[in-house]
């Protein structure tokens, strides 16, 4: 996996600090994601998580720090919460299209990449959750992103529904080359797809690699001793079962590019 991070990075958050009325949402948080990158945000509720990933897309205005973003960096983000309008029918080939004018060739073409290019003429309404993040990791895909941002991808989908996700958004970054900045609660599969993993909780409390993330104290700390064994069993697994996903077989500590 390597070989596939280039270049400088896509997106930087340097000391982001961000403040709601009195309270402290992050403090001096320094992120970066380069091309080729699976980046994930892990850490418990209320840890700034999406906050962050909104002060980073300009959705939210940062009380401190600043912003470089690569110029003219195209951006695929698909939300925590898409809202529907309910009762307006909607089918799945108007949502690509509700903000972009894209091809019909285009479009048929993200659907056919997501797995459910059988599903353009269903009503979202009529979506299982699993078809529906497929949907709008499609729209963020007609975007043709450089940076693909994902806000709890895998929400309200079953498990083995989410592992096909998480091996689709793995495919995704080989195919397209992009980076991915993913918030998750799912700490094995994050270890298994992710090369850098950021643990958050209004500060950030360690980052690297999920294997040297594993073994800090810190993630200990957030999620209890028992979640790296469980982790680390998973972990193992996973490799047997994806030998051919060579990325699950490196250290990912190539990170040593911040100051």
């Amino acid at each position: 996996m390597d070989a596939l991070v280039h270049g400088e990075p896509l997106i930087q958050g340097q000391g982001i600090s961000l403040a709601l009325g009195n309270r402290a949402i992050l403090d001096h948080v320094d992120i970066d994601v380069m091309p080729g990158e699976i980046v994930t945000l892990i850490g418990p509720n209320g840890a700034g998580k999406s906050s962050l990933v909104r002060v980073l897309l300009g959705l939210q205005k940062l009380s401190g720090g600043r912003i470089i973003r690569k110029s003219g960096l195209r951006v695929g983000y698909v939300p925590q919460r898409f809202p529907l309008t309910p009762n307006v029918p909607l089918d799945v080939k108007r949502l690509l299209a509700l903000t972009l004018r894209p091809a019909p060739s285009d479009i048929d073409a993200a659907l056919a990449e997501t797995g459910i290019a059988h599903l353009k003429n269903a009503a979202v309404a009529s979506l299982s959750g699993g078809e529906l993040q497929r949907a709008l990791l499609a729209r963020a895909l007609l975007r043709k992103p450089e940076l693909l941002v994902l806000d709890e991808p895998v929400q309200a989908v079953d498990f083995i529904g989410e592992t096909k996700l998480y091996e689709l958004i793995s495919q995704i970054r080989k195919t397209h080359g992009c980076g991915i900045l993913m918030v998750s609660h799912d700490l094995h599969m994050v270890m298994a797809e992710s090369d850098r993993v950021i643990c958050l909780n209004g500060h950030i409390c360690c980052e690297g690699g999920p294997e040297t993330v594993r073994h800090d104290p810190e993630f200990a700390k957030l999620f209890g001793p028992q979640a790296a064994r469980v982790i680390a069993a998973y972990s193992h697994h996973h490799d047997h079962d994806h030998e051919s996903h060579d990325h699950t077989h490196h250290d990912h500590t190539h990170h040593d590019h911040k100051q």
